[in-house]
């Protein structure tokens, strides 16, 4: 009888939850940094990492940071060498494509030639790069830096190919905060991934399975690209409504070579 009352509070609570959600309704007016225009931005779930849409470009908050980031750290972004890892089809990436005039976009294709064109997209492999030494003045890559098995590998590789001055541009979801960061899965031989901890997906444009989470990053991500690569770091945190950005893990990484 008491377990009986207990499950049908739990149904009752999660009821409520779920109508709040639904029911969940915010709109703001202002100016998207992917789509330069006048918008309104509008959430209709609390969750407003990925629900805080532009009216416009359908960008998420995360990516309006990053491109605000971008044009205002590197305002002759346009004329810069850019190398993109694994762009979405809306928000900064959009842009990007769009106005940068030596912009480069990659996926990661494991069974095609690594440095060869595939589906329109250079194949790449973020920790075993083809690019040459000192070629990009920006490197970025959008919540892409958690889905890798060996991180050291891929920010020396990234290092490697900016040039002196330039600088690995990307957000990434900073979960663990004030607490170290987790290695959350393993590769097997097989290739597959081996989660220490509850499996976690996240979507992959390139992949219809979507890709494994590999880390939990907290704020020691700072410290462990400056020992992997000697770049100078810094994490920065916007909460800007005028320009839509206001969400959860929404800070930006800079990693910049000296």
């Amino acid at each position: 009888m008491i377990k009986a009352i207990k499950n049908n509070i739990k149904k009752l609570i999660a009821t409520l939850y779920e109508n709040k959600i639904a029911t969940f309704y915010f709109k703001h007016k202002g100016y998207c940094p992917c789509c330069e225009k006048s918008v309104e931005f509008i959430a209709r779930h609390n969750w407003l990492r990925d629900h805080f849409k532009c009216s416009t470009c359908s960008s998420l908050p995360r990516e309006r940071a990053l491109m605000h980031v971008i044009i205002t750290k590197y305002p002759n972004w346009k004329d810069l060498q850019i190398h993109e890892s694994s762009p979405g089809n809306r928000g900064h990436s959009v842009t990007l494509k769009a106005q940068a005039k030596n912009y480069i976009a990659s996926q990661y294709f494991p069974n095609e030639p690594f440095g060869s064109s595939v589906k329109g997209f250079r194949n790449e492999d973020l920790e075993n790069q083809t690019f040459k030494s000192n070629s990009f003045d920006l490197v970025v890559t959008s919540d892409v830096m958690e889905h890798i098995y060996e991180p050291e590998k891929a920010f020396r590789e990234i290092h490697r190919t900016l040039k002196p001055g330039g600088a690995h541009i990307f957000s990434v979801p900073i979960i663990n905060k004030h607490k170290p960061t987790q290695r959350w899965a393993a590769k097997n031989p097989d290739g597959s991934p081996h989660f220490l901890f509850e499996p976690e997906w996240h979507g992959n444009p390139a992949d219809a399975k979507g890709s494994p989470v590999t880390f939990h990053w907290g704020y020691d991500i700072k410290n462990f690209i400056e020992k992997h690569t000697g770049a100078v770091c810094e994490i920065i945190y916007l909460d800007d409504l005028s320009k839509g950005i206001r969400a959860e893990y929404i800070e930006i990484v800079i990693a910049k070579k000296i």
